[in-house]
């Protein structure tokens, strides 16, 4: 018999609540895939710069993400070690992978954009 990991309402209604936005969503599933930089997601959402980071800080205040700085740059990928990640990632199989949209940047030269 497999447990399943259990996590309380209040946290499961902020999950999903944050996933509720499309924006968000699309951010996460592309990080499902790969860690991306802020200009990169700023290039593939065609949103400013400001507007990313604040979903990007609400993504970490509720550790679905995690940040690496490297210089002045900040990676983002999921926190896999988070409590919240295995509903996360059930969440996202009922949706279609974003890696066409990375795969783009790579196209146009901008996959690391910022280095």
């Amino acid at each position: 018999m497999t447990t399943v990991n259990t996590i309380d309402v209040e946290k499961g209604s902020m999950v999903l609540k944050l996933l509720g936005d499309k924006t968000r969503l699309t951010i996460v599933s592309l990080l499902m895939y790969d860690e991306c930089c802020v200009c990169e997601l700023v290039e593939i959402l065609e949103m400013s710069q400001p507007s990313v980071s604040q979903h990007m800080k609400k993504l970490k205040a509720a550790e679905i993400v995690k940040e690496r700085r490297q210089g002045q740059w900040i990676f983002y990928r999921i926190n896999n070690e988070s409590e919240v990640y295995p509903l996360v990632k059930s969440i996202m199989t009922h949706f279609p992978e974003q890696r066409e949209k990375i795969k783009g940047l790579e196209l146009k030269g901008l996959r690391v954009c910022c280095n």
